[in-house]
């Protein structure tokens, strides 16, 4: 489990800190198409109920475990009803490779030059063997 937590804040640091980049979306910003972080990790969310709820796999890049890197699934939801502003999201992902799950809430903005940009923060939750161990899990 020790092994797990830093590859996972590896990962979300570099998720949050950093604008995550668009190819391929309509215009406007919208969540439907495919996003790439600075690290390469993507997800492609091809299709949204009219709820503004998706479901889809992300691709994470980023290891710093020694399990190996597997597809994980996503859920997720955009506030409606107006999904071409700048919408907020959420989503959740249920990492496959390790005993944690994390949850991130942002916003797409468009910047100046048009770019849309997925700014979020994010709370990891790694699994506690003990209720004592609770305070570090989160």
């Amino acid at each position: 489990m020790v092994q797990a937590t830093p590859f996972l804040l590896v990962l979300f640091l570099a998720l949050g800190a950093h604008s995550v980049s668009t190819e391929n979306v309509p215009s406007g910003c919208s969540l439907t198409g495919c996003w790439v972080n600075d690290l390469g990790s993507n997800m492609t969310i091809t299709t949204m109920n009219v709820n503004g709820d998706f479901t889809v796999i992300y691709h994470t890049t980023v290891s710093a475990t020694t399990n190996k890197i597997e597809e994980s699934p996503l859920q997720g939801s955009q506030h409606l009803p107006n999904p071409l502003s700048q919408p907020t999201f959420g989503f959740t992902i249920h990492w496959s490779f390790s005993e944690s799950i994390t949850v991130f809430t942002g916003q797409c903005f468009v910047d100046k030059d048009g770019k849309e940009v997925l700014k979020t923060m994010w709370l990891l939750r790694s699994h506690a063997d003990k209720l004592r161990n609770n305070w570090n899990a989160t």
